[in-house]
Order: C-alpha cells, then structure tokens, then sequence
C-alpha cells in the first residue's frame, strides 16, 4: 500500500497540503517503479518527483518568508533532501531495475520516512502554528503574481 495523506498532516494551509497531498502521489510514483523494478519508469517518476519538489520548496519559502517564519534551517533540509533524492536516483538507475528485495524494501522505507516523518511531520509542523495565525487559504502577494504554481 502507498502513502496516503490524511487531516493530521495539515500544516494549516491550502497550498502547502495541497503540493504535499501531490507530492505523496509522486512518491508512491517512484515506489511503484522501484517495486515493479522498472528503470524507464523510475527515471521518470524521478524527474517528477524532483520537479515537483523544487516548485514546493519555493511555493513553502516564499509562504514563510510572508508569515515571518524563520525558514533557514527549512532550506538546508530542503538541500539536504534534493540532494539524497538524485543520489538515491543516480543509484537504482545504474543497476538498471536489477534491485534485490532489500534494496527496494530500503528504498521504499526511506521515501516514506522522508516524505511523512522528516519533511510535513518535523518540519512543516513547525510551521503550523505560525500558518494557522493565517487564513487557510492565504498565499503571499497572489493577487499581483501569478507565479505561484502547485506541485501537481
């Protein structure tokens, strides 16, 4: 079974759940493919994933930026994280779909430990209660522009 998105992980507002309720489909995307073993498939569930990931980290920064939260030790997780995610990439895709059962049970533990636990449980939680200060639905500067985009 995939990772599902359910109300406790709301960090209390609308774009933020939204690009993680996307984000969690790309996920279960990429472990999909490693269970089916199927590099093609995985390169591109990568490049999804990754895609999306850049839109939400800037659509989290600027929203953050807006509410006054300190986002710095936000950003080098959200480094840190792109940076283990084209490693992990880099490496099932040189072994071509050939994954023994332990490489992909550790794989699969680690997208679901870094997308639930790490990124909305420990950090984007500790944006909620500045969030919540907020309307639900607020998004920074969005009647001027229109360059804040989804995750999806």
């Amino acid at each position: 079974m995939g990772l599902t998105w359910a109300e406790h992980l709301s960090v209390g507002n609308a774009l933020i759940d939204l690009d993680h309720k996307n984000l969690i489909c790309k996920v279960n995307n990429v472990r999909n493919a490693i269970r089916a073993r199927d590099s093609f498939m995985l390169k591109v569930a990568f490049e999804h994933l990754e895609d999306g990931l850049c839109i939400h980290y800037a659509n989290e920064e600027r929203i953050a930026q807006a509410v006054n939260f300190d986002f710095s030790a936000h950003k080098q997780k959200q480094q840190y994280t792109l940076s283990e995610l084209q490693h992990l990439r880099a490496e099932l895709l040189a072994k071509r779909g050939i994954w023994s059962d332990l490489a992909v049970a550790h794989f699969i533990g680690f997208l679901k430990t870094w997308m639930i636990e790490d990124h909305i449980v420990r950090m984007n939680m500790l944006m909620k209660p500045t969030l919540q200060s907020h309307d639900y639905t607020f998004l920074p500067g969005c009647e001027d522009d229109k360059t804040i985009h989804t995750a999806g």
